[in-house]
């Protein structure tokens, strides 16, 4: 189809150099495929390139410890991605003697590897017509054909996919999957298209209706929450802090932590009087500061964190509760914990 191939041209032409697109080892375009996923390709490519130096196979990301993985990760958010990497690399190491599956359908029982990742990998590394349909190619699809169903919506979903199979260029599924994401990140970009030098210009629906910026159609989003985190660093005899590893399934799961007071009312004189603060300081004398006067807030996809950070100074140590532990100063840039929490170690507990 004249679609195909003039996109797969273009890619020849314009294609970005990446370290994943020099091979067709299922290990290495399985782990770029999960660190893009959500991702945007500039701040990914550092992160795939730690991983395949810490991990040159398979068998040595499996046999890492779990906190290794997630520390290696930090800052790329979505922190299930990681866990769900290290379990999959278990299972391939182990129970696959190493050896990736061959075929989309199998490449879907993996964990972490949904329809997308799966059709990238069976087509990429082992050229089966499977096609991939990303936000990229939703952009591309819904602008070309002018479709303004719901991306996000299950009828979008359906459309999309079907329309996506009927495109894919059977003798050379690879490149025609990875030009049609290429072609949405660089030429079909979400904002200020290239559509005067764009080469399906003269047979575009959305451009022909001046349509380009109202598509890809996405339903409301989900309505977004607002939490409220004061973290309490303590701050022991001048070298030694409190941390603890969350354990629940929520946001950050594995990672760690200061002892945390999830409340609205975050003021000090909140905080001083709340019984988690005063059942780990009991009657022990302390100074508490907070480190700003304003919140951060840190936004993620569903829920944005006001969060605060309250120094509390004191000579002996506070009463630990659950899997709390006393750390030294040198010690805590070693442990895996969300950005946020990161930035403000680096600013706050200085090498």
């Amino acid at each position: 189809m004249e679609f195909s191939k003039k996109l797969i041209t273009w890619y020849l032409q314009n294609k970005r150099s990446m370290p994943w697109r020099e091979t067709k080892d299922p290990y290495r375009i399985w782990l770029s495929e999960i660190i893009l996923q959500q991702t945007r390709v500039a701040q990914g490519l550092p992160y795939y390139l730690s991983f395949t130096k810490t991990f040159s196979s398979v068998f040595e990301l499996a046999n890492a410890r779990e906190e290794e993985v997630l520390k290696l990760w930090q800052g790329l958010g979505y922190y299930s991605r990681a866990r769900n990497l290290h379990t999959t690399a278990k299972y391939i190491a182990n129970d696959l003697n190493g050896v990736f599956p061959d075929n989309y359908k199998d490449l879907l029982n993996l964990k972490g590897v949904g329809d997308y990742t799966a059709s990238a990998i069976a087509s990429i590394c082992y050229n089966e017509v499977t096609p991939v349909v990303d936000g990229n190619v939703y952009r591309v699809l819904s602008r070309y054909f002018g479709i303004n169903t719901p991306i996000n919506s299950t009828d979008g979903v359906k459309e999309f996919k079907k329309l996506a199979i009927e495109l894919i260029d059977h003798k050379n599924p690879a490149d025609y999957n990875q030009a049609i994401m290429e072609f949405g990140a660089l030429q079909c970009k979400p904002k200020n298209p290239y559509c005067i030098v764009c080469p399906l210009n003269d047979s575009c629906e959305g451009l022909k209706q001046g349509i380009v910026e109202k598509l890809p159609v996405k339903l409301k989003k989900i309505k977004i929450k607002k939490r409220y985190f004061n973290y309490l660093v303590f701050i022991i005899n001048g070298k030694q802090t409190v941390i603890k590893q969350r354990t629940d399934n929520g946001i950050w799961k594995g990672l760690y932590e200061f002892p945390l007071i999830e409340a609205e009312e975050n003021n000090i004189d909140a905080i001083i009087s709340h019984d988690i603060l005063r059942d780990m300081i009991n009657e022990a004398k302390y100074e508490i500061t907070s480190f700003k006067d304003k919140p951060i807030v840190h936004k993620l996809s569903h829920q944005h964190l006001y969060t605060r950070f309250y120094i509390i100074k004191l000579d002996t140590m506070p009463k630990m509760h659950g899997n709390q532990k006393v750390v030294n100063f040198k010690d805590i840039h070693n442990y895996p914990v969300p950005i946020l929490l990161g930035n403000f170690i680096d600013s706050f507990f200085k090498v």
